[in-house]
């Protein structure tokens, strides 16, 4: 099975090194202080080019939910959950991770990152419940 690792640009690049290190960062506009994610080069609010990477708690709430069956990773098991979540510091974002957690989830839950490798030199940013006393690091 082949494998779909993501393919950073010039934009996203910084951020995956980030997750490596297990940071969750999103680009703070040096203009008017917008926090945004995903990266990109201009501030939606002011149109300005300066920025720079806020490093923020990997918490927010279920959004909505997906279940995948297309095999992006080889040795996944499938199918698997892939939860919408909005970061409690970025309210206007949406991050997408895989469910870290043998229950569905549930609209509205507070959960937590956390910290995926599955090889490769790639590290991915899941979510798990936030009451389940997860680390914030965890086995593929």
């Amino acid at each position: 099975m082949t494998a779909y690792p993501p393919q950073p640009d010039r934009d996203s690049a910084p951020w995956w090194e980030r997750v490596a290190r297990r940071e969750f960062a999103v680009q703070e506009c040096d203009a008017c202080g917008t926090l945004r994610f995903p990266a990109r080069a201009f501030c939606a609010a002011c149109r300005t080019e300066g920025w720079h990477w806020r490093e923020v708690e990997p918490v927010g709430t279920v959004e909505s939910w997906i279940v995948s069956r297309q095999p992006f990773v080889p040795g996944r098991r499938e199918p698997y959950l892939v939860v919408m979540v909005r970061p409690v510091a970025v309210p206007g974002c949406l991050v997408y991770g895989n469910w870290r957690a043998a229950r569905h989830p549930v609209g509205g839950e507070r959960v937590v990152g956390v910290f995926t490798e599955v090889g490769e030199g790639l590290t991915l940013l899941d979510w798990a419940p936030a009451d389940a006393g997860t680390p914030r690091s965890a086995p593929y």
